[in-house]
């Protein structure tokens, strides 16, 4: 493996080293520098030069254009500023351009999020910078499910308005440095959330050929632009709603298409940077910006090719889910770029926050500027991921092995939200407990990937894997009890168990794909039909069958399939333990 190199200062040494150089910035790396006073460190100029201004989720509310009109106001000064030293200028929008609610609640319930109205302001607002605008789709930007009945219609809409002959868009910004965006192209289609960013087969075709075709050994640098960040960019997520909800990474819910973007990053060191949105996180955190590799004395080696994964935060308050609102400035040369922070809550004063240096077309020395700003917040929002070690460190402490006996594993107490651990099944898979639930987490990267069993059901309970494959019998399947595996040469099989005190057990089955996070969150067209379907079920309760209003809700309910079972015969369909309920209970 080729690794790169990173440089890492002590807020002691950083502190000295700063005090000690004219140049003001956080490393020396080798390329002219010079201090600007009231903007941060600024690279010096030169032919190769270029500046490019990220904007993360807008969710524009026409009610609501003060804070977008002070943002690009921020803005105007540096984009005029950069035009007039080099003119290598751009704004790249991450995309989320429209508030999901009605802004017209007196006249409509229509979501604005999507629709032609929605597009037009935010390419209005985007064309005033003053410079070309590109932009990727996210998860909101073919919300306009009034409008129109597919995605089709809804995105040929968005390139239309846009002017964008495709969802995808490459610029050449300066000499062999290109600036590369996807956009997600799925809503009313999509197999489970709506709200997972799903970039098309024909665009990610397109994307591994772009970056093969414009290798690092020629000198070519690549800034990649999408809504969510790709699985395996180590960024701060948010478990409580993007992991729960198989909307965190792009394809979150197709294990192959999911990891083929961090195997790109891995295999093509032309990819220097990439760029997202989608949380609504400030970029305070010091893993809102990770790098391709850390000091070997210091942790594993993240496996991040070549390139820089930078969060964007929000412009408008009320969009912030930490009250930050701020956006990204990329300045850069041939020989490295900076990533600052343009705060929108302080004039739009500008911050580096880290530095990346060329040192060759696959090294590259990354160092941050300053420490975390946002230590208060960090429990809240950090998300514990598993530490697989390497060579030099062990894993790290909730990794869970097998017992030499028996090959069980057993999590032998009772499971609570302080509960800390993972392991891997012999398949590959990669389980663990966090904050009182039972995560899956990517078997590459061990980012997570979605919930298997939720804190209200897991809490107080045990959990074990314990091997279930027998090594010898004859298949039968007119048998409810008896299977087994095939040959002695398949991989061992195992049963993942939740039991609690009084021995109840409860065998938690992966999924048809072998993989075990539930895709609870389905389409939102499917959820809205569905909520449709109970409305009209709860008015032919309290018409026909005389039910309190304030009764109704508690007396309907739904039910799903396909219903599963080990039983080989359809017997029923009820469910354990929902044979009574309280409120609306859905079950499968």
């Amino acid at each position: 493996l080729v690794h790169c190199k990173m440089v890492k200062f002590s807020p002691l040494s950083l502190t000295l080293f700063l005090a000690s150089s004219p140049l003001s910035v956080a490393f020396a790396p080798p390329m002219a520098l010079r201090n600007a006073a009231a903007a941060g460190s600024k690279l010096s100029m030169s032919a190769d030069e270029f500046t490019v201004g990220v904007l993360g989720d807008l969710h524009m509310d026409p009610r609501k254009m003060e804070d977008y009109e002070t943002g690009r106001d921020q803005w105007k000064p540096i984009i005029d500023g950069a035009k007039d030293s080099h003119g290598n200028v751009a704004v790249v929008s991450l995309g989320d351009l429209g508030e999901s609610k009605s802004v017209y609640p007196d006249e409509t319930n229509e979501l604005f999020a999507g629709t032609t109205g929605c597009h037009e302001l935010a390419a209005e607002f985007l064309s005033s910078f003053g410079v070309p605008y590109e932009l990727v789709g996210g998860n909101h930007d073919l919300e306009g499910i009034d409008e129109f009945d597919t995605d089709k219609g809804n995105l040929d809409m968005f390139l239309r308005v846009h002017d964008k002959p495709s969802p995808n868009f490459v610029r050449e910004i300066a000499e062999k440095t290109l600036l590369v965006g996807l956009t997600s192209t799925v809503f009313r289609e999509a197999k489970y959330t709506s709200h997972e960013v799903t970039i098309d087969d024909e665009q990610m075709k397109w994307f591994e050929d772009t970056v093969t075709s414009h290798p690092s050994s020629e000198g070519w640098k690549i800034f990649v632009f999408t809504h969510a960040p790709p699985n395996g960019s180590g960024l701060r997520v948010l478990q409580e709603n993007h992991v729960v909800n198989g909307c965190c990474w792009l394809n979150h819910s197709d294990d192959k298409k999911c990891r083929k973007f961090i195997e790109l990053v891995r295999e093509n060191r032309c990819i220097k940077a990439w760029f997202s949105g989608h949380f609504h996180l400030g970029q305070d955190y010091q893993d809102s910006i990770t790098f391709p590799t850390i000091d070997p004395e210091l942790g594993p080696y993240p496996n991040r090719g070549s390139c820089v994964f930078v969060q964007t935060s929000v412009m408008r308050g009320g969009t912030s889910r930490d009250g930050r609102q701020q956006s990204r400035l990329i300045r850069g040369n041939k020989d490295g770029f900076e990533i600052c922070t343009v705060d929108h809550q302080n004039d739009g004063k500008i911050r580096l926050d880290a530095t990346i240096s060329y040192t060759d077309s696959n090294h590259e020395i990354g160092v941050y500027a300053h420490e975390d700003e946002a230590y208060d917040h960090d429990k809240y929002f950090k998300v514990y991921a598993p530490c697989a070690g390497d060579e030099k460190h062990p894993p790290d402490a909730g990794f869970r092995q097998y017992s030499s006996e028996d090959s069980t594993l057993l999590i032998n107490e009772e499971v609570n939200e302080e509960t800390v651990a993972w392991w891997r099944l012999a398949c590959g898979r990669v389980l663990g407990l966090l904050n009182g639930m039972l995560i899956e987490y990517d078997p590459s990267t061990l980012a997570p990937l979605g919930l298997v069993v939720g804190a209200d059901e897991l809490v107080g309970k045990r959990i074990a894997v314990i091997d279930s494959g027998l090594e010898e019998c004859a298949l039968n399947f007119d048998e409810d009890d008896e299977d087994c595996a095939s040959s002695v040469e398949e991989a061992r099989e195992q049963a993942v168990i939740m039991y609690d005190d009084d021995g109840k057990v409860t065998v938690i089955q992966p999924n048809e794909d072998g993989s075990y996070w539930r895709k609870i969150v389905r389409n939102k067209i499917a959820r809205m039909k569905e909520q449709r379907r109970e409305k009209a079920a709860r008015a032919f309760a309290e018409e026909k069958l005389g039910i309190d209003e304030d009764q109704v809700k508690e007396n309907v309910q739904s039910s799903w399939g396909p219903y599963t079972s080990t039983s080989g015969t359809a017997k029923s369909t009820v469910v354990p333990g929902m044979e009574e309920f309280e409120g609306v209970v859905y079950k499968r």
